[in-house]
């Protein structure tokens, strides 16, 4: 596998991408991620269950982002992947917008699901091409960078969300010119895809980089540049601890943190008798501060194994992170103290956001170049359907149908957390030879 750069562009340029990235994924957040501020408008409007509602959060958005993630990143590893990512903002800009057209809770599944599809276009590509801009050693800062829009767009919808929910309190309702009379509710959706429009604007300025290889040599095998889906099993196969590992333990993560990013708000409302305004501008604070550095520590603490020697680098400081989140995770929701809980929710945000850019750095240093979009929109498939949909559904199943009392959300959250960080970090940790042999390989033959 190549790791020089290509000449055509300079760092400063490359960051400047990276910058781009990093806004159309932090806008991408704040469009998933507004509704979990909306819930009791919602519910109230809608007359629907928490359960309905982590399907909203959950399951409408990731089914078709999951799925349609494979297909997309196929045609990413092949065509113009700055293209991809402009229809894809634009799609899901439109989408929404769509959201605050819904009248019923059936159509606010379909809008959902729209604003996934076209999210799926992003990631893989951004992945891809960031993969082209950065050599080996520098590509787990750039990705970390980017992977820092997840809580930064997250943190800006809480903090943008709680003024709404303060109108919405105030005013129930707002006439519009051509649309009649519109739910305060609905309003939010109409003003959180605007920024859609400066994202698209910004990456007709992105030019695509050159491939770094048309061929990559893997176990001996040259493989194609254009890979059939034969290929891509037989690659996965010949990579299975790894694979194994990773998607494993990644999938257990991304389920926690699916499930503490819809519920805390609500959390902090229920169990800690913040008002709900309130309550979103705590933890849009807390992940604008703590869930950006996370990832930015990650890769630094990736660079600090990798100075010492360790060929595991990636995965091992996932696997550190994961051990550090199981403490916090179960203690955030369960104390009473609301200071003490809010100060671990600090710690566990910071905590579950360390190996947020390791993901898929880890798969774009594994998989050959013109793979990478399609071995991480399967890590995709497989870990945002699971996390979106077991994540925020299991806290509400087990809130709803077993104690029977919204307010023992605290009590679930810390189930959810006590049962699958553990596995999430044995998974890691069962990978990490097989990783530092792919790693040191890869290395020698770049020389």
């Amino acid at each position: 596998m190549a790791s020089n750069v290509s000449k055509e562009f300079s760092p400063a340029y490359s960051w400047y991408v990276v910058a781009v990235l990093l806004l159309a994924y932090t806008v991408a957040f704040i469009d998933r991620s507004i509704l979990s501020l909306l819930v009791e408008p919602i519910k109230n409007d809608l007359q629907i269950s928490d359960t309905q509602i982590s399907l909203l959060a959950g399951f409408a958005f990731a089914i078709f982002y999951s799925v349609l993630g494979i297909p997309i990143a196929r045609l990413a590893d092949r065509s113009k992947r700055t293209a991809i990512i402009s229809i894809g903002v634009a799609l899901w800009s439109v989408m929404t917008a769509a959201c605050g057209f819904s009248k019923t809770y059936w159509q606010l599944f379909l809008m959902r699901i729209g604003v996934g599809v076209g999210e799926a276009a992003l990631s893989p590509a951004a992945y891809s091409m960031m993969a082209d801009y950065f050599p080996t050693h520098k590509l787990a800062k750039a990705i970390s960078v980017y992977a820092m829009g997840l809580y930064g767009g997250a943190g800006l919808a809480l903090l943008a969300g709680s003024t709404v929910v303060s109108f919405v309190n105030a005013t129930k309702s707002v006439s519009l010119p051509f649309l009649g009379t519109v739910a305060s509710w609905q309003l939010t959706f109409f003003a959180v895809a605007l920024p859609g429009v400066v994202v698209l604007a910004l990456m007709a300025t992105v030019r695509e980089p050159d491939r770094k290889s048309e061929t990559v040599t893997d176990n001996n095998v040259v493989l194609k540049s254009h890979q059939p889906l034969s290929e891509i099993i037989c690659f996965l196969g010949g990579h299975r601890r790894i694979i194994v590992a990773h998607f494993g333990g990644f999938m257990c993560v991304g389920v926690v943190v699916s499930a503490f990013m819809v519920w805390v708000p609500e959390f902090l409302r229920r169990t800690h008798a913040y008002d709900i305004a309130d309550a979103g501008f705590i933890y849009g604070t807390l992940l604008l501060v703590f869930g950006t550095s996370g990832p930015y520590a990650g890769a630094w603490y990736t660079e600090f194994l990798r100075r010492k020697g360790r060929q595991d680098a990636e995965m091992r400081a996932a696997y550190h992170g994961t051990l550090c989140m199981i403490p916090v995770a179960v203690l955030a929701p369960v104390v009473t103290n609301s200071t003490v809980a809010i100060v671990l929710l600090a710690m566990l945000t910071f905590a579950l956001s360390f190996p947020q850019g390791l993901t898929a750095t880890i798969l774009q240093l594994v998989a050959p170049n013109r793979m990478r979009a399609q071995v991480t929109a399967i890590f995709m498939f497989i870990a945002v359907l699971s996390g979106y949909t077991i994540g925020p559904a299991s806290v509400a199943i087990i809130a709803d149908y077993f104690f029977r009392d919204e307010a023992s959300i605290n009590i679930c959250l810390a189930i959810v957390s006590a049962c699958l960080l553990p596995i999430g970090a044995l998974f890691l940790r069962s990978g990490l030879e097989a990783y530092g042999v792919v790693i040191k390989d890869l290395s020698v033959d770049s020389l």
